[in-house]
């Protein structure tokens, strides 16, 4: 990447630049080999084209087709969804990069090992729900426990309760409530429990037997069931609710943090409310530090497969075998499919803010997403909250809202989270936490309370891409063994449990 006082060019093949700052109407920018005129405002985190382009043509950025020429564009003209259209299926622009294995890499952490052998980085207790009807409910016990009560079991995080919107009125059997069972037994296995009350009202359509079979879930020792009905009621089970919790914060108060190796943790990746600079700068960054992970053992998440559409072939080039990429051309089609038989089509994605922060098509802010996967080789492909097993880089089939496909990666295992950001998000989860990463400083300022590291230094030269990627893998290791992040010191993560259950409800 090479950097002038006001834009930034990804890669010597890119037709168009990203300002750092406001351009002015008529300002010369500087460039390599001299100065470009533009010939209208551009916004920061905007485009600004670099050469002229005839109607039809591709415009390149990070080295690939983002789109083409609605209309000629100027040198020096802003390049937006006023002249830019999406394209299915541009054809690649640059070269796929050879895949190599990482080299290897010792790292170490402070974590929880568990009686099954996985290490957790929280020590929380959860109250799960089989139901909506059991949310009220769930919720008032975890109430119980203040800061003050929680005194009497020191070293334990909390505890937490998980409502959702689903559990009856819905078929007993097919992806909805296969995909609502790998969740909730997702969360009831993760190491960063200590322990777990499973509540149910009694009647509904995911029974808590059936939930305890399918998922292959022990009851007993660190998950206790309660059912509402059975109780007597609302306090009643409530009051039981409360005793069981108490007995498994005994439990949970004896758990001590070892060091242990950076095999043991798995990343979830995120982006949300992505920019311009995001590209750039925090997705790049944060690859980097994924590949570190992967060289010492650990495994991270990709996501949000609506958003690598039109970017899979980079993943694809990284696949280790034949059946992993089938398996990621076939999630992707899925979503293609789906959106065609729901009126809409996939480049309908670029939310109102990723717009105004200078992305334009879906093209472009899956180039983004998939930088926060690094270059390490795509070792597996599974579905929607389906554990994650294999050490390296999975993609995990989810939708693109980031709560939804965050609460995924958990259940799938994920005892991290990184998030990255450039407009600014306030997403936090439990009982894995949330690593915030700004693709600006402005961001990084304006919303220091809700940001854990910086990525603009990319863009003042401050750090390069290595030594950022060394920054947030250093993070990311002191929040594993007990550092809070920005969200957590905002308490963040009680409300962001958002189930996938695709389906008819009745």
């Amino acid at each position: 990447m090479s950097a002038a006082p006001q834009i930034v060019i990804a890669s010597p093949l890119d037709s168009v630049a990203t300002a750092i700052l406001p351009i002015s109407a008529g300002s010369i920018v500087a460039v390599p080999g001299g100065g470009l005129h533009a010939v209208e405002p551009i916004a920061a985190g905007h485009k600004i084209a670099l050469r002229a382009h005839a109607p039809g043509e591709i415009v390149i950025k990070l080295g690939q087709g983002i789109g083409v020429a609605r209309d000629a564009i100027g040198v020096g003209a802003h390049v937006h969804s006023h002249n830019l259209a999406f394209v299915p299926d541009l054809s690649r622009t640059a070269p796929p990069a050879p895949l190599a294995a990482p080299s290897r890499r010792t790292a170490m952490f402070d974590g929880y090992v568990r009686d099954d052998g996985r290490v957790g980085t929280r020590n929380f207790v959860g109250v799960l729900t089989s139901v909506n009807c059991a949310a009220t409910v769930a919720r008032r016990i975890a109430d119980h426990f203040t800061p003050e009560r929680l005194m009497a079991w020191p070293g334990v995080d909390g505890v937490v309760a998980f409502g959702h919107m689903s559990g009856c009125g819905m078929a007993k059997t097919g992806a909805g409530m296969d995909n609502l069972r790998r969740t909730i037994g997702g969360y009831a296995r993760h190491p960063n429990f200590a322990g777990i009350v499973l509540v149910g009202l009694g009647c509904e359509v995911n029974q808590i037997d059936d939930l305890v079979t399918h998922e292959a879930l022990e009851t007993g020792g660190r998950l206790a069931t309660l059912g509402i009905q059975d109780a007597g009621g609302t306090r009643a089970a409530i009051a039981a609710g409360i005793a069981a919790v108490e007995a498994l914060l005994d439990r949970a108060s004896i758990a001590r943090r070892t060091s242990v190796s950076a095999a043991n943790l798995t990343l979830g990746l995120q982006c949300g409310a992505s920019d311009g600079y995001s590209a750039l700068t925090a997705n790049p960054a944060l690859g980097r530090a994924v590949d570190l992970l992967v060289a010492a053992g650990g495994r991270a998440i990709l996501s949000e497969t609506p958003e690598i559409f039109g970017a899979q072939s980079l993943l694809l080039d990284r696949a280790v075998d034949t059946r992993v990429a089938a398996a990621l051309c076939d999630k992707v089609a899925w979503w293609r499919d789906h959106a065609n038989a729901s009126g809409m089509t996939l480049d309908a994605n670029p939310s109102p803010g990723n717009i105004a922060g200078g992305i334009t098509t879906i093209l472009e802010k899956s180039l983004g997403a998939v930088a926060k996967s690094g270059s390490s080789p795509l070792a597996d492909v599974v579905d929607y909250a389906a554990p994650v097993t294999v050490p390296g880089l999975t993609f995990m089939d989810t939708p693109g809202y980031d709560p939804c496909s965050a609460t995924g990666q958990i259940a799938g295992g994920a005892t991290l989270i990184a998030f990255t950001t450039g407009r600014g998000s306030v997403f936090g989860s439990k009982p894995a936490p949330t690593l915030k990463l700004a693709s600006n400083s402005a961001l990084a300022q304006r919303m220091a309370e809700d940001i854990d590291i910086d990525c603009g230094q990319l863009l003042s030269g401050a750090a390069t891409l290595d030594q950022l990627g060394e920054e947030i893998f250093a993070a990311l290791l002191a929040t594993a063994s007990g550092k809070p992040t920005a969200s957590e010191r905002n308490g963040i993560g009680d409300d962001e449990f958002v189930p996938w259950v695709p389906g008819v409800w009745m």
